[in-house]
């Protein structure tokens, strides 16, 4: 069993003040939508509450639900006080904040209402409202098409008095070609610099802290590559159902919702260069090399180094859970996956034959998304006595969610006379270091969108080169149903044949079977 060693706890002190944005105006098409009421509103009120927005900084909500502002207004004030991530609601500060909130009817996929929001801008802006728009698609970008359309008939995505910005939400399409499409129809309307792809696990604070982790420490960087580095392993699990998605996720399934867009990203992020600076254009090229690296892959490769998955009936947290083809809305015979996997090759000069393992998916034993870099193993002639299975090989974990952490697992001798030694830990914990609530992701997002900071957003050629590597896999699935779904039970580390994917000794980490285990 292994010993685990807490580092060092560090001086607790409050993080570095936050930029603050200019004012505009935040125009959001699908306001009365669950994205917005969970995670939009509390993130804008909290950078509110953080003195990160202008004075004149407003909202303005777009459905086609009836209501007032008002009625507006007080539906998201339970969701926000509810909200994990408010994290200091007061009555007083939401008063205060929700003023700023407005709401209007309407159609977005009706092109003459897009005349009526122009001038309902317009006569915000002469009653003392910023120019400056970011226009927010709280949809699937997949959905969008009239909304990007609309605006720039109307004239909203060229902002001759101030700035326009639009933020699409993924999944970027649904394969290679329709993300062409959507990102030939966007371009059309609105420049590059303009366009923000949202993926929000790019705003979370350990994702960052992998670059920094690499390129900031001189004792990591030098055996970050194929001489040290055996195999790497990305790991995304979830607890959660489909909860009320599943019309969006029948359509799209574990391998666009999570691996195409998230566990790439974390993958262009672990294997990247050192870019030049830390600047939009320079971190996206590196990651968009990441990508052109990796060989997409014929259908024998296919079959030989994907998996699929979906879940059955099982016990979550003590209490039994359905099967996914049970789930209200899903179709008793679905076929769509809940969980996927796939072994990856990143065909340059740093990580020529090492491979990358990644799966995701629902219904799993724990939480856990977590990047774990296995490091050769030594030469054990020096401690002979020592078991091998006693010694495990470094690993460095940078743990994304939950409980956002860093650990290093080393040999260390045992007490004694003898020259024996042991696998401990140790870790790096942001709540335990930095004592302060870091923002959530996105905050973080929204604040660079408004700032014009694209950095932790996701580029059009990025996107393409995603989509390269996850429509062959998506065209062999296609065209080999799967026979044997479900084949996992919830609350399980997944299907069994996930493993065949790992070559021995590679292995990953478990996930139902310790739960209170540490990183």
């Amino acid at each position: 069993m292994s010993a685990f060693v807490e580092a060092t706890p560090l001086e607790k002190f409050a993080p570095t003040a936050l930029p603050k944005a200019g004012a505009c105006v935040v125009v959001i098409f699908g306001a009365t939508g669950d994205l917005t009421k969970r995670k939009l509103i509390p993130a804008l009120y909290d950078l509110a509450c953080a003195d990160c927005t202008s004075k004149d900084f407003e909202v303005l909500g777009i459905g086609r639900t009836k209501m007032t502002s008002e009625d507006f207004r007080a539906s998201l004030h339970e969701s926000t006080a509810k909200s994990k991530d408010a994290h200091d609601f007061k009555e007083e500060v939401w008063k205060q904040f929700a003023a700023r909130i407005h709401y209007m009817v309407g159609d977005a996929s009706d092109p003459a209402f897009f005349r009526d929001l122009a001038a309902k801008l317009e006569q915000m802006r002469q009653s003392g409202s910023s120019a400056n728009h970011l226009f927010y698609a709280s949809i699937p970008s997949s959905l969008a098409s009239p909304i990007v359309e609309g605006l720039g008939a109307a004239g909203l995505a060229r902002n001759h008095q101030g700035w326009s910005r639009i933020v699409l939400e993924k999944p970027f399409g649904r394969d290679l070609r329709s993300a062409k499409e959507l990102n030939q129809m966007v371009s059309k309307v609105f420049a590059e610099e303009d366009i923000y792809r949202i993926d929000h696990y790019l705003g979370k604070e350990t994702v960052q802290n992998i670059l920094v982790f690499r390129f900031g420490n001189s004792m990591f960087e030098p055996v970050w590559n194929r001489n040290y580095v055996e195999y790497v392993e990305i790991t995304a699990a979830e607890t959660l159902g489909v909860e009320n998605r599943a019309a969006f996720y029948e359509e799209t399934g574990a391998l666009r919702d999570m691996v195409a867009n998230h566990l790439l990203q974390l993958l262009t992020l672990t294997a990247m260069e050192p870019p030049v600076a830390f600047d939009a254009e320079a971190v996206r090229e590196q990651k968009v090399q990441v990508l052109r690296s990796i060989r997409p892959m014929t259908p024998e490769d296919v079959a030989a180094r994907t998996m699929r998955g979906q879940y059955g009936p099982g016990m979550i947290d003590g209490r039994p859970v359905p099967g996914y083809r049970q789930e209200p809305g899903v179709n008793p015979q679905s076929n769509t996956e809940t969980f996927a996997a796939a072994k990856f090759y990143v065909n340059n000069w740093r990580w020529e034959g090492v491979p990358f393992y990644a799966r995701a998916g629902k219904r799993l034993g724990r939480p856990l998304t977590q990047v774990a870099v296995h490091f050769k193993r030594t030469p054990q002639a020096l401690f002979a006595r020592t078991p091998a299975e006693l010694i495990e090989p470094n690993v460095v974990i940078m743990r994304i969610q939950p409980n956002e952490a860093i650990s290093i697992s080393f040999a260390a001798k045992t007490p004694g006379s003898r020259m024996q030694a042991r696998t401990v830990q140790m870790e790096f914990s942001y709540q335990k270091a930095f004592g302060a609530n870091a923002p959530v992701a996105y905050e973080t997002l929204l604040l660079d969108a408004m700032r014009g900071d694209a950095t932790l957003f996701t580029r059009r050629d990025e996107v393409e080169a995603e989509w390269q590597i996850i429509t062959p896999i998506e065209e062999a699935w296609a065209q080999h149903p799967p026979s044997a779904f479900p084949n996992y039970a919830a609350g399980s580390d997944g299907p069994a044949p996930a493993e065949k994917l790992l070559a021995s000794p590679h292995h990953w980490c478990a996930i139902a079977a310790h739960p209170k285990q540490p990183l």
